[in-house]
Order: structure tokens, then C-alpha cells, then sequence
């Protein structure tokens, strides 16, 4: 599926009365039939959408779906009527996972017959939905990207809010557990790419993930890697304002937050970006930390314990000088790591940078040597298409010693 309606349900301020321009015209010619394809493209629909019987032979070229400009209140009503926004239209098969505020089910669209990840937000009456969902529904509904999951639809009852997301075989923490561990550095470095590929869609547009990890990043067949769980992501306004330090998963959060810091930008989710490369590169967590104390002990002993000249202002921060941590000296990462992730240290290094005006934006990350055997014309891709498709990149066996040159 596509824009299935989801910007009109979210969208609460926005007026009935609204109209947006007509994308598609159609000739009045005399005796002409509305076709599926008229319907899809009237309504922004995808191509493989099944309309209910009956459906199309109530429209003419004069019916009001298409005799006007479309408003939001006939296109609401109109993708009603397809199935849209209703929990019959979609069928449960498994429990995939549950969490605090919602449980996921693998489901199957009635209208398509594709496979659909259905998040199932219970409603408590006192408090309405969670501000989490609030925060992914409004800011999905505005990013469309390949690298980015697709939420398909949006079902709003008394007791449930469940979004329509597209269905991906597993995360990048199962693909890892698949592959032992051992993922061929060819694969690191396309999972990479499309990782900072959906970054940067979303930094140009001032949107914080905030929640990098590899449960959060989605892998089909194919080795399509897509960003999904905005729940704590948020737009980032101009200018700067503080924001809640409680954001990340404690193994992928840099020291400027675990020590404190509200005041940040898109550089945060770049530490996460060097954490997650590290652990698809070697099979294991580069900070595996289980407190806040300690996961700062595992930075400083590798990084170094910063001063004031690695540092500025660190030595006035409080909750750095209630840890006391011994003076620690940097390791070199070369240490760490297996021999074919030096080429991309200068990249690494960038990413692991106490503070965040001074790690590698996404975009330009995309632009390092590590990335040249890909091609020029993978930068150059539209947002709405994969790499694979242009560069005939593809997924090679989860064999991560085995000889492939990439140049």
C-alpha cells in the first residue's frame, strides 16, 4: 500500500472544508467507465488495492469524486467506504511482541492480501493515547521514504488505537542471531548505507529518531533495511529547545545524554549509527552497559576520560564528577575490530565524538570512501526507490570471511 488515508485521520486540526488540487483529470468522454485505476489514482491508492464489490459502479465522471476538487472530508469518506479505518479490513495471525503501551501482530489486509504489522495501542479512558503514539502517528504520516517503514493505515476505536504498518520478516538483532553473529561486511556496509540513507531523510526534515537500536531496524527478503519505532522521535524546531535526556537505549546513547545533556540536535542519533555498525561488523555490543554509571565506565575506557581539552565544560559537569571514573587513556579501536573495518575507522572515529556538534552528519557519512565502490549514482537515487534496484547491489551469504572483493 501507500498514503492510505493516514495524514486525514491524524490530522485533527485540519477543517473538512479543506481542498487540495486535483492530481488527476479525467476526459468526459461519453460513455467512459471509471476504471480501478482511476479510483487509485483519485485517491493516491496503490496499484494492487482490491475494491469492494459493487464499488465502482456508482461512479460516473460526474459523481462528485470526480467531478471537483477532491476535499479531505470525500476522500475520508471515500477510503471508508474501500475499507480504510476499519478493523475488519485487516485479519490477525501471530503475536509478534508486547510492550508497555502496545502489542504487535503479524495480520493480512483484506484489500491486498499483503502481509501487514499490526501495533495494537491500548486506550486508558483517564489518559487517552500515549504521547508516544501520538508522536509516530504525526510524523510518519509525513515521511515517506524507502529506507523508512510505511504506515499503511490508521484504526481509531474506544478502547484501541491500532496503526497499519508494512510487514518486514525481521530486525537487524535477528538477522544477527540468523547469521551467528557473523554477517558478510559486504551486507554491513549495504545495511549501513540504507541506515544513514533514512537518517538523513529524516535530519533534513529536523526529525530526531532519538531510539536507534537493531530491534528498531527492519529487514525484508530482499536486505531492504527500513528505520521504523518513532515513538520517541520527534521534530526538532528552530531554535534549538531542550528535550528529555530519557531517550535511547541505554547501549546505544552517547555521553553527552547519559550524562544529562537536553540540549542536542540530529548529531544524536549518530553515536547509535558508530554503535550499530560496530555490532553488525563484529557480532557483539560495543558499550554493553546495564546502569548509566557503567555504561560511561565502557566509553571512557576505550575513548578515553575526557578533560577539559577533549571536553570543554566536562570538568564543571556534576554528574561526571560524582562517578569519579579513574583517568582513563583512549584505546585505539583497531583493537576491537576485524581487520577489513579499518578502511571505515576515520568514519567510525567521527561517529564516536563526545560532543555532538562534532560527529559526522548523516549525509555526509554517505559520502565517505568506505561507500565509493557502491557508485556515484547511489547518492542520487529518489527517496521512494531502493539501492539495490539501481546499483544491482545485493545480499551475499552470511558468511562474513568469505574473500569477496569490494572494490
Amino acid at each position: 500500500m501507500g498514503s492510505d488515508g493516514e495524514s486525514d485521520q491524524a490530522s485533527a486540526t485540519s477543517s473538512d472544508e479543506v481542498h487540495s488540487p486535483v492530481r488527476v483529470r479525467l476526459r468526459n468522454n461519453p460513455g467512459r467507465k471509471i476504471s480501478t485505476e482511476d479510483i487509485n489514482k483519485r485517491l493516491s491508492l496503490p496499484a494492487d488495492i482490491r475494491l469492494p464489490d459493487g464499488y465502482l459502479e456508482k461512479f460516473n465522471l460526474n459523481s462528485p469524486l470526480f467531478d471537483k476538487p477532491l476535499s479531505r472530508r470525500l476522500r475520508r469518506v471515500s477510503l471508508s467506504e474501500i475499507g480504510f479505518g476499519k478493523l475488519e479490513t485487516y485479519v490477525k495471525l501471530d503475536k509478534l511482541g508486547e510492550g508497555t503501551y502496545a502489542t504487535v501482530y503479524k495480520g493480512r489486509s483484506k484489500l491486498t492480501d499483503n502481509l501487514v504489522a499490526l501495533k495494537e495501542i491500548r486506550l486508558e479512558h483517564e489518559e487517552g493515547a500515549p504521547c508516544t503514539a501520538i508522536r509516530e502517528v504525526s510524523l510518519l504520516k509525513d515521511l515517506k521514504h524507502a529506507n523508512i517503514v510505511t504506515l499503511h493505515d490508521i484504526i481509531h476505536t474506544q478502547k484501541s488505537l491500532t496503526l497499519v504498518f508494512e510487514y518486514l520478516d525481521k530486525d537487524l538483532k535477528q538477522y544477527l542471531d540468523d547469521c551467528g553473529n557473523c554477517i558478510h561486511m559486504h551486507n554491513v556496509k549495504l545495511f549501513l548505507f540504507q541506515l544513514l540513507r533514512g537518517l538523513n531523510y529524516c535530519h533534513r526534515r529536523k526529525v530526531l529518531h532519538r531510539d536507534l537500536k537493531p530491534q528498531n531496524l527492519l529487514i525484508n527478503d530482499r536486505g531492504e533495511l527500513k528505520l521504523a519505532d518513532f515513538g520517541l522521535a520527534r521534530a526538532k524546531s528552530i531554535p534549538t529547545k531542550t528535550y528529555s535526556n530519557e531517550v535511547v537505549t541505554l547501549w546505544y546513547r552517547p555521553p553527552d545524554i547519559l550524562l544529562g545533556s537536553t540540549d542536542y540536535s540530529t548529531q544524536i542519533d549518530m553515536w547509535g549509527v558508530g554503535c550499530i555498525f560496530y555490532e553488525m561488523s563484529t557480532g557483539r555490543p560495543l558499550f554493553p552497559g546495564s546502569t548509566v554509571e557503567e555504561e560511561l565506565h565502557f566509553i571512557f575506557k576505550l575513548l578515553g576520560t575526557p578533560t577539559e581539552e577533549t571536553w570543554p565544560g566536562i570538568t564543571s559537569n556534576e554528574e561526571f564528577i560524582s562517578y569519579n571514573y579513574p583517568r582513563y587513556r583512549a584505546d585505539c579501536l583497531h583493537n576491537h575490530t576485524p581487520r577489513v573495518f579499518h578502511v571505515c575507522l576515520t568514519n567510525t572515529d567521527l561517529l564516536f565524538q563526545f560532543e555532538g556538534k562534532k560527529r559526522i552528519a548523516a549525509e555526509e557519512a554517505m559520502r565517505h570512501q568506505y561507500f565509493h565502490c557502491l557508485g556515484e549514482r547511489i547518492l542520487t537515487i529518489i527517496d521512494s526507490e531502493f539501492t539495490h534496484t539501481h546499483t544491482h547491489t545485493h545480499l551475499l551469504p552470511p558468511r562474513r570471511f568469505m574473500m569477496v572483493p569490494d572494490n
